[in-house]
């Protein structure tokens, strides 16, 4: 009596063990999709931070080839894991389970490496963000310009220290009158703000002698303290997600192997042929 109500017991766990790890990978799936699309956004994106650095950045475009590849690597992984489940077939639970050791190995490597190398993308980010600013024309029509003019009307922002960065840019220095880059004009609640102002403006103001930032009707802040702030303030919702992501997985691990120890026989014939 007790062997069978322990089969009973057994069989019940095994069953509820199943499908806990097909609802698992069926989110694990969605997610990968998101990973993959999170990769095309960061090469497709022409209007934001990203755009600014990945043109001239090419670990950030590695970076976004390598989102894609593990996007399109944890769909099939989430795949192959609901058909192992769901069909008790431990040949593809052991592939679900060693692509998901790997992956959760690689996010622990990427972040290490994100870390130690924080400063060295900060300092890239700075580079780039003055060359923006010093080749910077009246026209604004590269791509990067367009970028940066989007930034900083966006993020309400001038330049990436302060908006003295802008001195640097000797075609704006050159104006006879206080002018200044159209896209840092501090813009008002009423003001249609959807509307990206490009290349320089010329102030209507006529006390002002020189043409210098403090003349100028701009957001005081730059766009490195502004960024830095954004920071601070989703760091613990960043460092939730990423620490709920690796419980996740360790959990999809520990799934499949119990699963695994209770399937003893394998039926390939329940396996889909397309």
């Amino acid at each position: 009596m007790w062997s069978s109500r322990t089969c009973r017991m057994g069989a019940g766990c095994v069953k509820v063990t199943k499908y806990f790890l097909f609802l698992f990978n069926l989110l694990f799936f969605i997610l990968g999709a998101v990973i993959l699309g999170f990769g095309v956004w960061i090469l497709a994106d022409k209007n934001s931070f990203i755009s600014v650095l990945q043109t001239s950045s090419s670990s950030l475009q590695a970076g976004a080839y390598v989102f894609i590849g593990v996007g399109a690597v944890t769909m099939v992984m989430g795949f192959l894991g609901c058909i192992g489940a769901v069909n008790e077939v431990r040949c593809l639970l052991g592939l679900y389970f060693v692509f998901l050791l790997l992956i959760l190995i690689a996010q622990v490597t990427v972040g290490v490496l994100f870390y130690f190398n924080a400063d060295k993308l900060k300092r890239e980010m700075e580079s780039t963000v003055m060359d923006i600013i010093k080749s910077y024309s009246a026209n604004a029509t590269s791509s990067r310009e367009e970028a940066w003019d989007y930034v900083q009307a966006q993020v309400k922002c001038c330049g990436w220290v302060s908006p003295y960065n802008w001195t640097d840019n000797q075609e704006l220095m050159n104006f006879t009158k206080t002018a200044y880059p159209c896209s840092c004009e501090e813009m008002k609640e009423e003001d249609n703000q959807l509307i990206v102002k490009k290349g320089f403006c010329e102030s209507d103001n006529s006390t002002a002698v020189e043409n210098k930032p403090e003349n100028w009707p701009v957001y005081p802040e730059g766009c490195m303290e502004k960024a830095q702030a954004w920071l601070q303030e989703n760091f613990g919702i960043l460092l939730g997600v990423c620490a709920g992501v690796a419980f996740i997985e360790l959990l999809g691990l520990l799934l499949s192997i119990c699963l695994c120890r209770y399937i003893h026989s394998e039926d390939y014939s329940k396996v889909p042929k397309y």
